[in-house]
């Protein structure tokens, strides 16, 4: 069986590299590994969101951090917010802490908490969500994953989601405005703020 990026701990040699990149108007120097999302430079659905993203407060929840690139552009946009980083692969997670140290250097940043998603307090809310979902799991894997976390953003908190267009974002748009709470609520309003070179970016505010 092929070595995937969403597995908890890669099969794959564990490979480090140092790759340029740009992130929050920022040159960095950062790490990336074998067995990690993107692991060549930050994916173009990544880039996409940044574009159309508005600059994160309070608390922020990266899900499915990846080495990081998310994470660290809140972090360096606005360094008052706490970021939370998740992700099932242990290997992003200690790469990701290592860049985070690395973007530290002579830089003001956020703090950036990357753990597994059991580690995260069950009662933690957030302000805002920035994900660029791993659709490649399944869809009812994803929208499990959703499900977990979207519920837990604050009243008027946003997500922002990422999705190719030819991998069902219309159709998660369509789901995620159907999904109601424990108490029959809608999760929020959803649009799409934003689509470029096959993906869309979706809004979901909390309400």
């Amino acid at each position: 069986m092929s070595d995937h990026y969403f597995a908890s701990e890669p099969t794959s040699r564990d490979a480090r590299r140092l790759i340029d990149v740009t992130l929050a108007g920022h040159a960095l120097t950062l790490e990336t590994a074998t067995g990690v999302f993107s692991a060549a430079h930050v994916d173009l659905g990544t880039q996409v969101l940044l574009r159309h993203v508005p600059t994160p407060v309070g608390r922020v929840l990266d899900l499915g951090c990846g080495w990081g690139p998310l994470a660290l552009a809140a972090a360096l946009t606005n360094p008052s917010c706490t970021v939370t980083a998740i992700d099932v692969n242990e290997r992003a997670l200690d790469v990701l802490r290592r860049n985070a140290h690395r973007a530290g250097a002579g830089r003001v940043v956020g703090d950036i908490n990357a753990c597994l998603p059991s580690d995260v307090a069950a009662d933690a809310r957030f302000d805002t969500i920035w994900s660029n979902p791993p659709i490649r799991i399944g869809k009812d894997a994803l929208h499990a994953l959703l499900a977990e976390w979207i519920p837990r953003l604050v009243p008027g908190g946003d997500a922002f989601l990422v999705v190719q267009r030819n991998l069902g974002a219309d159709s998660l748009q369509r789901w995620l405005t159907d999904q109601r709470d424990d108490a029959g609520e809608s999760w929020g309003d959803v649009t799409r703020v934003g689509s470029a070179k096959g993906f869309r970016v979706l809004r979901i505010t909390r309400r």
